[in-house]
C-alpha cells in the first residue's frame, strides 16, 4: 500500500497565495517575538520585594527564608565575587595561565546551589564557582587546573560535585544519564546540570533534552543566559526565548531574573522538587549577564557597548540584596564590614595557597594512560626523560 504524503495531496496554491501565506507567516512569527518573555522577579533591582498574582506559586517556595538565611546568600555572593576576584588578579600576575569570570552571575549560582540537597548531584560547566562554594568545594582546588598543577581534581563523590567540565554541554548527557541511573535505582534526588546560552546551541544539549523527557529523568537543566557567547549575543543563536526550547521537548521551562538570589533560589527549588515527584526534566534560563569576559583571553571591549555593560551593573545582585537587607533592618553596616573584613582574608588565603602549589613530577604525565602500562608509552617516557636530560647537561658543560 502506498501512502501518499500530505503535502502531496493538498492542492497547488497559487504564487499570490503563497506569497500571501508566507507574510502572514511572518508576521505571526514577529508577533511572537514581540510578546515579552515571562520573567520570575521576587525582588527588584532597588532591593523591593515583588508580590503579584504570577510569582505566587513561586513566592511560597522562600516563605520560610528568615533574615539569617538571607545575610547567608548575601555572604555566599561576596565570598564568591571576592575569589572570583582574586582569581582574575592572579591570572593577570601570570600565577594562572587561564580564569573563566562568573562576575555579574552570582545569585544565578548561589540561588540555585543553596536549593539543592545534600543527596542532589550537580554536573558542572567550568564557571560554577559559585555552586562549588554551596557545596562545600574548597575554593583553592579549582585553581590547580588553571595553573596546570594537576587537572582540576577533587573527589566528585564527596560533595556531589562534578568535576569541572571543559567540552562545551556534554556534561549535560553526563547528566541525564547519571539522573536515569537515580530513576532506576528508586532514590528521591535529583540531578542539576550547568550550562550557558552558547552550549544551548550544542547538539549534545538537544540530545539530553530528548532523552531525559523520553525517560523521564529527575534532571534540573540550568541555564545561565549571561547575553553572550564569547562574542556572539544571544539574538544571532536563537529565535525564541531560550526558556521555550522545552516545549519542543515535551517538559516545562521557566526564565527567572538570574540577578534576584531569591528567585533564583524558589524556581530552582520548584524544579527539583518536580523532579524528585516523578515529574521529568525542567528548563530553567536565568536571565542574566556576564560583567567581565567570557575567559580572561578575551576582550569584551572588541564586541559590547560600555552603556550595555553600565545598564546591567545597575541590576547588579550583590547591590540589590543588600539594598534590600538595609530597608528592611536585616543588616546593619557592621555585618558589611565583618564580612568585607572576611572577604579579604579569603583573597589572602588564596594568594597564599595557590603560590605554594608544587610543581607536578614532570614524569607524572607518562603515568596511568594504560591500566597495565604500554610499549608506546615506555619509549615516549624514555624519549622525553632523555630530552630533559639533556638541558642538564648544557647547564653542566656550562
Amino acid at each position: 500500500m502506498t501512502v501518499e504524503s500530505t503535502a502531496a495531496r493538498k492542492p497547488r496554491r497559487s504564487s499570490g497565495t503563497k506569497r500571501a501565506a508566507g507574510a502572514s507567516a511572518r508576521k505571526a512569527a514577529a508577533t511572537a517575538q514581540s510578546a515579552e518573555p515571562q520573567l520570575v522577579q521576587l525582588l527588584t533591582p532597588e532591593g523591593d520585594r515583588v508580590e503579584t498574582a504570577e510569582n505566587a506559586e513561586f513566592r511560597s517556595y522562600v516563605e520560610d527564608i528568615t533574615a539569617e538565611d538571607l545575610r547567608g546568600l548575601y555572604r555566599d555572593m561576596v565570598m564568591t565575587r571576592r575569589f572570583d576576584g582574586e582569581a582574575t588578579a592572579l591570572q593577570r600576575q601570570g600565577e594562572l595561565g587561564l580564569w573563566a569570570s562568573l562576575l555579574g552571575q552570582e545569585a544565578a549560582q548561589i540561588g540555585s546551589g543553596r536549593a539543592l540537597r545534600d543527596d542532589d548531584y550537580v554536573f558542572p560547566t567550568y564557571r560554577e564557582h559559585g555552586v562549588a562554594w554551596c557545596r562545600g568545594v574548597d575554593p583553592t582546588n579549582l585553581l590547580g587546573m588553571f595553573r596546570g598543577v594537576n587537572h582540576g581534581g577533587w573527589d566528585p563523590t564527596s560533595n556531589n560535585f562534578h568535576l569541572y567540565t571543559i567540552v562545551i554541554g556534554s556534561q549535560t548527557l553526563h547528566a541525564t544519564g547519571y539522573a536515569m541511573g537515580v530513576a532506576k535505582d528508586g532514590a528521591d534526588s535529583a540531578v542539576i546540570a550547568y550550562f550557558g546560552d552558547g552550549a544551548s546551541s550544542q547538539g549534545d544539549v538537544m540530545e539530553a533534552f530528548n532523552f531525559s523527557a523520553v525517560y523521564n529523568s529527575p534532571v534540573v537543566f540550568f541555564c545561565q543566559n549571561n547575553q553572550w557567547a564569547i562574542s556572539e549575543p544571544t539574538e544571532r543563536q536563537m529565535r525564541v526565548p531560550l526558556y521555550q526550547r522545552a516545549q519542543g521537548f515535551g517538559f516545562p521551562g521557566v526564565r527567572v531574573d538570574g540577578n534576584d538570589v531569591l528567585a533564583c533560589l524558589a524556581v530552582t527549588r520548584w524544579a527539583l522538587e518536580r523532579a524528585r515527584r516523578g515529574e521529568g526534566p525542567t528548563l530553567v534560563e536565568a536571565f542574566t549577564y556576564r560583567m567581565g569576559a567570557h575567559t580572561t583571553s578575551d576582550d569584551p571591549t572588541k564586541y559590547r557597548r560600555d552603556e550595555e555593560r553600565a545598564a546591567w551593573e545597575d541590576k547588579d545582585p550583590i547591590l540589590r540584596l543588600k539594598a534590600h537587607l538595609l530597608a528592611s533592618g536585616d543588616a546593619d553596616e557592621a555585618f558589611f564590614e565583618q564580612l568585607e573584613a572576611e572577604s579579604e582574608a579569603l583573597g589572602k588565603s588564596v594568594r597564599e595557597v595557590v603560590r605554594a602549589m608544587p610543581d607536578p613530577d614532570t614524569m607524572a604525565i607518562f603515568e596511568n594512560v594504560y591500566a597495565d602500562g604500554h610499549a608506546l608509552v615506555d619509549e615516549e617516557r624514555a624519549q622525553f626523560a632523555a630530552y630533559l636530560a639533556s638541558f642538564e647537561s648544557e647547564a653542566e658543560g656550562h
